[in-house]
């Protein structure tokens, strides 16, 4: 039977996209990827590509964007991103605490989209 995978791609929405890029670049800590399709901002983030793009709806007909959609990026320090974000000025959803897949909070980014970060642990080593 035919059947989902996983995540593969993530995408969200903005008219601006300059302040999209100076987000995620130099508030969030992303690097663009070198290349990216007309009207959007490509990152390179791994294991899942995201990316911000030009709207294909009127994001003018809701008030809370991604509503009931998770967004979740690994980090490598919760609690020290949180820190940042807060001096930053960023609004805050939740502080971090901890859960399932470790330390974690959310922020809202400067478009309405709730993002969660959460601290990745390492790769362990296999010791070869």
């Amino acid at each position: 039977m035919p059947h989902l995978i996983g995540p593969d791609f993530i995408g969200i929405q903005t008219e601006d996209l300059e302040a999209a890029r100076t987000f995620y670049t130099e508030i969030v800590g992303l690097k663009a990827a070198p290349s990216s399709p007309p009207g959007a901002i490509l990152f390179d983030t791994r294991p899942i590509p995201f990316a911000v793009r030009t709207p294909v709806v009127d994001l003018g007909e809701t008030d809370r964007l991604g509503w009931g959609i998770a967004i979740w990026f690994g980090c490598d320090d919760a609690d020290a991103l949180h820190a940042h974000l807060v001096e930053q000025g960023i609004d805050i959803e939740f502080p971090p605490k901890d859960g399932p897949f470790g330390r974690y909070f959310a922020f809202r980014d400067p478009f309405g989209y709730t993002i969660t970060a959460h601290t990745v642990a390492p790769p362990r080593s296999t010791g070869a």
